[in-house]
């Protein structure tokens, strides 16, 4: 009997590994989330697709630095994950990974859903592979996010004006804010604040949005449709002159902090957030979205909470740009962020499975939702959702976006992506303000860095 037993046990213990054995796995590597809702949200989509499939799911999160490392270090060694999303892959490696023949081609999933995409999102995704010299769709979208003004309302009344002062043509715009605002608030106060903070650090993806918004207002085209450079016609090298000026006049003019030269990330949203500075232009919704994560927060006091609030609701204006220099409305540029299956991934039957899955409006909106507005979505089902029209801040947003948005030209020629990872945009801001060369001799040089490394 013991030995029946026995055998019977070891049965149980072997039939049991086996069962463990054989789950089938799906390797997927996935940014960490601004919020900790937004991890949430997305831990709720994997288990119900754990559920309804079997699959078990091997969530790997990282930070967007540490993110940006592994996956470039798993392409290279030929093992990367089965499905990959990261904010950066957009900006930076799907364009190229699509053109070294790295990504594999998803236009069975993507085409059949297509119609669902707002204008101007799966566009981003179709992307060139040099092996087949064809597009094809070699991501998936999943949110975007443009460029916005934020001011604090409390303090341009400290400064004497209403928001119905503001002007709305380009030059008197930024003028008001530099020669008058400046100056009144700093009256009032007795203080140093600054107007306008403007991203100028070369370690700063804010500038590159911010200097690129300034040359689509003067009208500047860097690539045609096909991705051809058009940096040698003269109206181009016009415009970037004009933008540049522009941009570059508010620091000649102290009118925004001598520490922009050398601003990362998010330090233009610290200034406006310690109120050093009036206003500022930022991508999505991260400085309001801060503020009503304060006043969301229960670990904190009843106080801090309240700050939040009012903030939020009271105290900070989002809005859009001026009207051009030429009088026409302001266009946007809209970064959307993707994720990718790899050539080289080991299931790529279950990852398509999956992003199919995570991309069933069900699933994929609260995701987006759960960023507290910091995303705006790509579907045109969820951004109709009650949600973005809860309050003036994601109205602004709203509105903004179905006003139609223009994509970066990275979709068009994915060099663009290393033009501006080595950000030739603040280097020229850099020889102007720092060097004190001429905007001319800064452009000249801006265009030679961008035929070096696209032609």
């Amino acid at each position: 009997m013991r030995r029946v037993l026995a055998a019977a046990t070891a049965l149980v213990i072997a039939l049991s590994s086996t069962a463990g054995l054989a789950q089938e796995k799906l390797s997927v590597w996935w940014e960490k989330g601004f919020y900790k809702a937004e991890d949430e949200a997305l831990l709720v989509a994997i288990k119900k697709y754990e559920a309804k499939t079997g699959i078990k799911v091997e969530l790997s999160q990282y930070g967007a630095q540490e993110m940006s490392a592994k996956l470039t270090a798993a392409v290279a060694s030929g093992a990367p994950p089965d499905v990959a999303y990261a904010d950066a892959l957009d900006m930076q490696f799907a364009g190229k990974w699509a053109f070294d023949g790295k990504l594999e081609d998803i236009s069975d999933l993507i085409e059949p859903m297509k119609g669902r995409f707002s204008p101007n999102t799966i566009e981003t995704v179709f992307l060139v592979n040099n092996k087949t010299g064809k597009r094809a769709y070699y991501a998936f979208p999943i949110k975007q996010q443009t460029l916005q003004v934020q001011y604090w309302k409390d303090m341009l009344g400290v400064a004497g004006f209403k928001e119905s002062d503001i002007p709305g043509a380009w030059k008197d715009y930024w003028s008001f804010w530099c020669d008058k605002v400046q100056p009144g608030y700093r009256k009032a106060t007795n203080s140093g604040v600054f107007a306008v903070g403007s991203p100028m650090g070369m370690e700063s993806s804010d500038a590159v949005w911010s200097f690129l918004s300034w040359a689509d207002a003067y009208g500047v085209k860097l690539v045609d449709d096909t991705g051809k450079l058009l940096v040698d016609d003269p109206k181009v090298k016009a415009g970037l002159v004009s933008a540049l000026r522009d941009y570059t006049a508010l620091h000649a003019k102290g009118c925004t902090p001598p520490a922009s030269t050398a601003w990362k990330d998010s330090d233009n949203d610290d200034a406006f957030d310690r109120r050093s500075v009036v206003l500022t232009h930022a991508r999505a919704m991260s400085i309001v979205a801060k503020w009503l994560d304060i006043a969301n927060n229960t670990a904190l006091s009843a106080e801090q909470r309240a700050a939040g609030r009012r903030a939020y609701d009271q105290l900070i204006a989002t809005a859009g740009f001026p009207t051009k220099p030429d009088g026409s409305p302001m266009v946007y540029r809209a970064s959307v962020k993707v994720g990718v299956i790899f050539l080289e991934s080991q299931n790529k039957k279950r990852a398509r499975e999956f992003v199919r899955f995570v991309l069933e409006e069900e699933n994929l909106r609260p995701y987006v939702e759960s960023a507290l507005g910091r995303w705006f979505p790509v579907t045109k089902a969820s951004q109709e959702s009650p949600f973005w029209k809860a309050d003036k801040q994601r109205e602004s947003v709203y509105y903004r976006f179905k006003a139609g948005t223009v994509p970066f030209e990275f979709t068009r020629n994915y060099k663009f992506a290393t033009v501006n990872g080595e950000n030739v945009w603040a280097r020229a801001m850099s020889r102007v303000v720092t060097d004190k060369v001429a905007v001319e001799q800064a452009v000249n040089e801006m265009i030679a860095s961008i035929k070096k490394i696209v032609n």
